[in-house]
């Protein structure tokens, strides 16, 4: 399979998809991955990439059960958080994430329901999950997402 990878990351280069840099990254990771099978970690059964992308996604819990999507990610942040350097890094920045969304959501709900209604905060609410989206795909791919407009305020 990973020698198909290897097929399509060089038809994408050729077709000017993506850049050199790119193909050579991407190329490295690949070969990383066929050369290094057990290198990875693995927490719960799943690669580390994939716990991360199941970090950001399980913001979106809340609209299941409520709260969740604020408890689900902490929990599995402070679980593997001494296991993974990276694990620690994501968990502070959906951290971030969320309570910068809080703070923004106290300021501007009042001033919306008062002047302009409804249509901000529907705004509001699809920017937040799309940017969610973003960071899983990203987290998926192995790639380190930052959201934007997230105030630094868990080192």
């Amino acid at each position: 399979m990973d020698y198909e990878d290897l097929k399509v990351l060089e038809e994408l280069r050729r077709n000017g998809s993506i850049t050199d840099e790119e193909y050579r990254i991407e190329r490295n990771k690949i070969l990383n991955k066929i050369n290094n099978p057990s290198q990875e970690k693995q927490f719960w059964g799943m690669t580390e990439n994939s716990y991360i992308a199941l970090m950001h996604i399980s913001q979106l819990f809340g609209y299941i059960v409520p709260f969740l999507g604020f408890l689900a990610p902490i929990v599995l942040w402070v679980i593997n958080k001494d296991n993974s350097v990276k694990v620690d890094l994501v968990g502070k920045n959906i951290l971030n994430f969320m309570l910068s969304w809080f703070i923004y959501i106290l300021c501007v709900v009042p001033f919306c329901l008062i002047v302009i209604g409804i249509p901000i905060i529907v705004a509001l609410a699809t920017v937040w999950i799309i940017f969610i989206i973003v960071a899983t795909i990203k987290a998926g791919n192995g790639e380190h997402w930052k959201y934007p407009l997230t105030l630094n305020l868990i080192k």
